[in-house]
Order: structure tokens, then C-alpha cells, then sequence
């Protein structure tokens, strides 16, 4: 079988790699440099990582949810200048609230708020990641963004200070800056000390491969078969999906409009007859515009 030359990779990130350092190992195992992935992961933070492959890279920025879940472990009693256990301790303090206070906070943090970027993140600032700056010991005004917490869920104990939660959450959120804001709310000094992403968007954990699983299946040619690399149009599953005519399929490859397409306004999968995913397209007051192709022309 010819291997394909598009798809999404589902990477369970291993802890201590950044997200560059996975791509950059994909590069060899996947034999081509064309790809990209969604939402970035802190080196300790392990867990879901959407790596998309040839054509679908242009899918990665369409995807129609961004949202992200987390399962976070929240370390009270100390305060870094990272915001998570791999950075210098700032503070330390004796821990004297626990689960009952920890629950009787988290409320409080749903919903539409502001926060404010942390020091070490990728966030530009007048073209310069804010890290580059906190490593010299520099700290940059920043403006606080807006984020939205769907869900925060209390999750147990597993050691005395440390409480874990899962965070269901939009695009941009720092689950750092949102375990030091809890330990500010119960008046003692917070940090992160792990983090497992559980769901990207429309991906899961239960999709996800380890690195060396994915290693081993590329060596015993098994990598492009199985589901292993899930096809392009699985970024976009919960749109509905229209199948066209070849006269159709024409007019979207030359970028025509369809007027009276029989068809209820809104955004599309479109296939061929043949059942290809063809790629993104809209019905606006009957006629139906290409969005993107993810499929070459013939």
C-alpha cells in the first residue's frame, strides 16, 4: 500500500520533550518535513498532541473547537517563578487549608475571565517571546487575555499539599497561572506541579500513541495502516457531510460558486461520488463556496 501522504498523528507527548522536539523526531519517522501540530504543551506536560501531516497542516488552524482538557496537580505550599515545579522556589509556606476550602474556591474560577500571560510562555511581546525576556531576569507588562474554564473539577489527594483537578478549557488558557489564582483565593502560595492534556479539540487520549509505539509501528511498516494516522477530515467530523456531484467537484476545484445548491446554509465536509474527502465548503443563501481543498487535483 502507498503510504499516505496526509493525515493526523495523535502523540501521547512524553514529559521533558517540547512540542518542537516532537515534530522534530516525527520528521525522521514520518519521512517528510511538512508538518505541524495544535496546541502547544509545557516540556513537563504530558499527554495529547495533534500532529498533522502534509496537506492536512492546513487543517490545524480550522479545526472547529480549540478547546482543551487538563488534568492538572496543584501544589500548594510553594510558589515558582515558573509557575510549575520545574522552576526556582519564590516562596514556601505552610499549607493550612485543604480539600474543603480547595472545593469551596473553585467556582469562583468558571466562566468568561481575564488572565494575565505568564513571564515563561511563547506569548510575544513587540516580536519577542516573553521566556527570552524572563530568563534574563526581565519582566514585561503584559495585558490580560481572555479565556473561558467550561468546567473545574475536584479530582482527590494523591499527596499531602498536592490536590488534583480537571480543567476543561478554551484556547490560550495557562493552567499555570490558573493553579497560582486558586492558591491566591485560598491564601497560600501555589504552583503546578503536573499536567496531562486528555483531549485537544476533537482528539482524545484513547486516539493517542507513545513515541515509541509509533516508532515501532513505522519500522514494521504498520504506521500507515490501522487507524494509526487518522484521515484529514477527521478534524472537522461534527460538520455534516455533503456529497457532490463531478460537475460540483469541478466548480470547487476552479473556485466557482454553485448557485441554487439544494442544500441548508451553513459549513460542510464535502465529498466526491467516490466518497473523497474533497476538503471545506459553505451554503450561503443557496450557493455553495469552497473553503479549503485538502485534496490535490487530479
Amino acid at each position: 500500500m502507498t503510504p499516505m501522504k496526509n493525515g493526523i498523528l495523535i502523540v501521547d507527548k512524553p514529559s521533558e520533550w517540547t512540542s518542537f522536539d516532537v515534530l522534530a523526531k516525527l520528521r525522521g519517522v514520518l519521512g517528510t518535513r511538512k508538518l505541524g501540530h495544535s496546541g502547544t504543551l509545557d516540556p513537563m506536560a504530558t499527554g495529547v498532541l495533534a500532529v498533522f501531516i502534509g496537506r492536512a497542516t492546513a487543517a490545524a488552524d480550522r479545526q472547529l473547537s480549540h478547546d482543551k482538557t487538563y488534568e492538572a496537580t496543584i501544589r500548594l505550599g510553594l510558589r515558582t517563578d515558573t509557575g510549575d515545579v520545574t522552576g526556582t522556589a519564590l516562596e514556601t509556606a505552610p499549607v493550612t487549608v485543604g480539600e474543603a476550602e480547595l472545593k469551596a474556591v473553585l467556582p469562583q474560577f468558571l466562566g468568561d475571565q481575564m488572565q494575565l500571560p505568564p513571564m515563561y510562555s511563547a506569548v510575544k511581546i513587540n516580536g519577542q517571546p516573553l521566556y527570552k525576556a524572563a530568563r534574563k531576569g526581565e519582566t514585561v507588562q503584559r495585558t490580560p487575555r481572555p479565556i473561558t474554564v467550561h468546567q473545574l473539577e475536584y479530582l482527590g489527594s494523591p499527596a499531602p499539599g498536592d490536590h488534583c483537578v480537571r480543567v476543561a478549557c478554551s484556547k490560550g488558557t495557562y493552567i499555570r497561572v490558573l493553579a497560582e489564582d486558586i492558591g491566591t483565593a485560598l491564601g497560600v502560595p501555589a504552583t503546578l506541579a503536573a499536567l496531562r492534556r486528555t483531549q485537544a479539540g476533537v482528539f482524545s487520549q484513547q486516539q493517542s500513541h507513545t513515541l515509541p509505539e509509533i516508532i515501532a509501528a513505522a519500522e514494521s511498516g504498520e504506521l500507515w495502516n490501522n487507524g494509526w494516522i487518522l484521515p484529514v477530515d477527521a478534524a472537522f467530523a461534527p460538520l455534516p457531510a455533503l456529497t457532490v456531484s463531478e460537475r460540483i467537484r469541478t466548480h470547487l476545484f476552479n473556485g466557482c460558486p454553485t448557485s441554487r445548491f439544494p442544500a441548508q446554509d451553513g459549513r460542510y465536509r464535502v465529498y466526491d461520488g467516490e466518497g473523497q474527502f474533497l476538503g471545506l465548503a459553505a451554503v450561503t443563501g443557496g450557493v455553495l463556496q469552497v473553503e479549503k481543498l485538502f485534496c490535490e487535483r487530479d
